[in-house]
């Protein structure tokens, strides 16, 4: 399926772009660092709940096969997204494993689907990146039967997780044009403010909403640290267009900032996050 709006913003631009492309040749390391995440996600899937799944920002498809598995034949799993480059991955993968999963190349702030035709929604770190939030939970909202049960996963604040701030700090003495991050822009901590996300959430027409602090341990081999620094973030992404000189001077200084998160051959980190349930109330209910 193809998008039914034009994905001309700045988010689609990144994430068909360097930022997409990096994930595709990170995936496998991604995947395996973040499966505690995606284990906690798909023990949530409930097939008694209904086995229509709306899987949001699903990039490379890893949750989405993860339930489309769980559910097996009775299931029927969809993962939305604006990457195309990751979709054609996450597409290849289920065909590979022959698991019954479908994904849709779309913003899912825009999308028209089917009205009521999903029983859950789930997403792990994929909501953050709208730029109408309200709008974009709404329209899932209208895709959500009555009843239905929305749970994601989102980043709690920068401050709260060191590991994903290290390399922007390391480098931004070295990088004076690296991009800041805007607060309460689309973005990895877009979702920090638990106010703000039960705002946007109640807004949006969901009721029940509950936020829950989780700190996850994630770890990924130490021979995979350099890769992971030069690849992903918001230095990743300057490094991607920076000379060879410059890129060496920052990953050598980023590295070593790094240090605090090696044990032995592994790199260790939290992630503190939230865990985020909401459910779409019945019409009547209001």
């Amino acid at each position: 399926m193809t998008a039914t709006n034009p994905l001309g913003d700045e988010q689609t631009k990144l994430w068909n772009g360097t930022a997409g492309h990096a994930w595709v040749d990170m995936q496998e390391l991604i995947d395996s660092m973040y499966k505690p995440l995606e284990d906690m996600l798909v023990a949530a899937v409930s097939p008694d709940s209904g086995g229509r799944v709306l899987d949001i920002g699903c990039g490379t498809g890893g949750t989405t096969l993860a339930v489309a598995r769980r559910l097996g034949a009775q299931g029927r799993c969809l993962g939305i997204d604006i990457s195309d480059p990751m979709l054609a991955t996450a597409r290849a993968r289920a065909e590979r494993e022959g698991t019954p999963a479908r994904f849709v190349h779309a913003n899912a702030q825009s999308h028209v689907f089917e009205p009521a035709s999903f029983d859950q929604l789930i997403s792990r770190f994929g909501v953050m990146f709208f730029d109408d939030p309200v709008r974009a939970f709404t329209n899932l909202r209208s895709a959500a039967r009555d009843g239905a049960e929305l749970r994601f996963i989102a980043w709690r604040s920068a401050a709260e997780n060191p590991f994903m701030t290290t390399s922007e700090r390391t480098a931004a003495p070295l990088l004076p044009n690296l991009p800041a991050r805007r607060p309460g822009g689309p973005g990895q901590f877009a979702f920090a403010d638990p106010r703000r996300v039960q705002s946007i959430l109640e807004e949006s027409g969901w009721a029940g909403v509950e936020l829950r602090p989780i700190d996850v341990e994630c770890a990924f081999p130490e021979k995979e640290l350099v890769r992971y620094l030069s690849r992903l973030g918001p230095v990743g992404m300057f490094l991607q267009e920076a000379d060879e000189r410059t890129r060496t001077k920052v990953v050598d200084a980023v590295r070593v900032a790094f240090e605090p998160f090696v044990h032995g051959t592994e790199v260790r980190f939290t992630a503190a996050c939230w865990w985020i349930c909401a459910r779409a109330p019945s019409a009547s209910v209001g």
